[in-house]
């Protein structure tokens, strides 16, 4: 009974996956029509975030290196929380049974807090020393 509900279930995966993958494709098909201007409209819309990071600093290269800040801090969230998610497995679940991995998954964790504390905080820091004492 065992082996025809395993069986019964493994086909009914790879009924799904194949599916998914059609229509995958399908959509595919369909996305590369539209990706010319997709792509002319996202680069559009940089330019005017640089022209107007540009514009609020005064200078191109303190425009660019605050737009590049502000990428790094809205980026750095997930990226970090998915840091911390694989320290804590490494520290509560695998480090039941092994220490070594239980201080892995602590550094782990510090070293995403940390890293994440410093990419949210280094755009507000530059902004503060650029806009306020700069002048």
């Amino acid at each position: 009974m065992k082996k025809i509900i395993t069986v019964s279930a493994i086909i009914l995966i790879l009924i799904l996956s194949l599916s998914t993958t059609i229509l995958a494709v399908e959509e595919k098909n369909m996305a590369e029509t539209n990706t010319a201007g997709e792509l002319m409209e996202i680069k559009e819309e940089t330019k005017t975030e640089m022209d107007e990071y540009t514009r609020k600093y005064g200078s191109e290269s303190y425009g660019m290196t605050a737009f590049i800040l502000n990428k790094v801090r809205l980026y750095s969230i997930p990226l970090c929380f998915l840091g911390i998610a694989i320290g804590a497995l490494y520290q509560y679940v695998l480090g039941t049974r092994r220490l070594d991995m239980k201080q892995k998954g602590f550094g782990l964790i510090v070293a995403f807090i940390t890293i994440l504390v410093i990419c949210q905080v280094l755009p507000l820091i530059f902004a503060i020393v650029v806009r306020g004492w700069r002048g």
